[in-house]
Parts: structure tokens; sequence; C-alpha cells
């Protein structure tokens, strides 16, 4: 049932697409030049670099830094403790990635990495501070307490996430174990700038696809509050918060939505994300069900600050 009604989704959206070819048009150039300008020159660096550290085993190095705070925190393992940083620090869909990959490498166990898929996906400081700050919010006021609500909310959740997912059990012993580093094989650096753009060539894919459906929605022959401040921001972020922006005129609630709409990520990186993760065999719809969670309790920390404020 489910794969007849995607085929018929598929079908309807081609059927729009010869009749509407200008929107979808401008919707792909848009997606593209967003790829190109922004997603491009951000993201594949650290695509690359994240295969650098795992192939060469030099991210355990790293988590021997970050392992004896984040292990404490999140009862992780060393290596699950790499996956913690690059998720907050690297953006979407990075944090799926480096679980995935840590996961296929026999690095952390699938429980583990079902439970870092839950927090550690999460949009990067520059993206919020760049994108969502200066160029739409346009308050530079709020640059710190966006960073904090976005990072707060997560870390709250894995509290949450890790009672399901039964980790609280671990031993601190086990959580913080890195194994010592192996040595590059010979050809690790091609092998990482060939996944690099491959991955990054999906990314831009999904952008590009979730584009042009905003560009056909935005045909609708009705215009409803539900649709502009939630339905079309929801499919991709990016999009979705420049519209979310021109669309709220009340700054307190612009901003709730706001941040509720950058920690849940938007559709397309939930494509993005089971793109990640869909080799290594981790389940979508649970962490679906984590975003959007994660992304209640943001836009609550968001009201909590504007009713304080």
């Amino acid at each position: 049932m489910k794969r007849r009604f995607f085929k018929v989704m598929i079908i309807c959206v081609f059927v729009l697409m010869l009749v509407f070819p200008k929107p979808v048009f401008k919707g792909a150039s848009d997606g593209i030049l967003l790829w190109f300008n922004i997603v491009l020159p951000t993201l594949l660096p650290f695509i690359i670099l994240s295969n650098l550290l795992i192939g060469t085993n030099a991210a355990s190095l790293i988590a021997r830094i970050t392992g004896p705070l984040f292990c404490r925190i999140f009862r992780v393992s060393g290596y699950g403790s790499f996956a913690v940083l690059i998720g907050f620090m690297c953006g979407y869909p990075m944090g799926s990635k480096v679980t995935a990959d840590l996961l296929n490498g026999g690095y952390i166990s699938r429980e583990e990495g079902r439970y870092l898929l839950s927090f550690c996906n999460n949009t990067s400081p520059m993206f919020i501070i760049s994108y969502v700050i200066w160029q739409n919010l346009k308050e530079e006021s709020l640059t710190l307490p966006a960073i904090l609500i976005l990072t707060i909310s997560p870390c709250i959740c894995s509290f949450l996430f890790r009672r399901h997912y039964h980790i609280c059990g671990q031993s601190e012993s086990r959580g913080c174990h890195v194994p010592a580093p192996n040595v590059s094989s010979a050809g690790v650096v091609d092998d990482s700038i060939m996944n690099g753009f491959v991955t990054i060539t999906k990314v831009g894919g999904y952008i590009m696809l979730f584009s042009i459906l905003i560009a056909l929605a935005e045909l609708l022959p009705f215009h409803h509050p539900a649709l502009a401040l939630a339905a079309l921001p929801s499919l991709e972020i990016t999009n979705g918060i420049a519209m979310l922006c021109k669309s709220c005129s009340e700054p307190g609630l612009r901003f709730i939505l706001t941040m509720g709409l950058t920690s849940f990520g938007g559709w397309c990186s939930v494509a993005q994300t089971r793109c990640m993760v869909q080799e290594a065999g981790l389940p979508i719809f649970p962490y679906i069900i984590e975003k959007l969670i994660t992304a209640g309790v943001t836009s609550l920390l968001a009201y909590g600050y504007i009713v304080l404020l």
C-alpha cells in the first residue's frame, strides 16, 4: 500500500512538472545555487575530513580528548563522543553520516548508533549565526540565546532517549575506551574524497527536489496561515527559514517558529539523513519522532526566553 501511494505521488509530481515548467525551473535553479554557493563549500571539506579521521583511525585521538567529558554526560563510547562533536559542530547531515560510518566500521554498537542518531544530528553554529540570525532574523542580540537553546534542547532530550535505548547501564570504563590508532591505508585519501563527492551530490539532489516541491506548492490557489507558517517551511530548512521570517510579522512568534524549524531541520534533512544511515541499517522513523520531540522542546525553551525577556 505504501509503495503504491509513493508511486502515485511520483506520477503526480511528474505531471505537475510537465504542466508548470517555469516554477520547476526556478525551484531547481534555486536549489542548485543554494547547494553550490552554500552547502558545497561549507559541508564538503568536513565530509572529506571526517572520512579521513575515521579511515586513518585518527578519530581515536580526538575521542581521547572529548571522551572524558562526553562519555560522562551522554553515556557514549569514546568513538561515540567523536560523533557527538561532529554532529553538534558540522551541521546536517554530518551527525548521521559519522554515526553510520562508525557503525559500519564496527567502532560502535547498533544500539549506541540509534541513540547517537537521536540527538547528535543538528544544525551547525555557523549556519545559526550567519544564516538564521544575521540574514533572516536580523537581530544580533539573539545570537547567544539561539545557540544556547539549539544546543541545550538536544542535550536535554538525550537524557530521555537514553532510557529508551537502555544506555544508562553502560559502565564508564566501557563508554570511554578508545582503541589505539591504526596505520592509514594507501588509498584512504582517494576513498575519502570520492565518498565526499558522492555524499555531497546526494545532498544536492535532495535540496533541488525539495526546492521544486516548494515552488510547486506555492502555486496552490489557497493561502492558509498553517501553510505559510508550518507546511511549506518544514519542507526544506534554508528556504523555510526565509519563508517564516517573511510571513510572520510578530517577532516573538517568528523567533519561536524559526528555532523549532532549525531544530527539526526540515523534511529535506530527514531525507538526507535516511540516505546516510540506510546502508548501516538504522531506522528512520524513530529518528523523525525524536527530532519532532526535540523541536517541541526547542520551541518551549524559545517561548520561555521570549516570556522572560
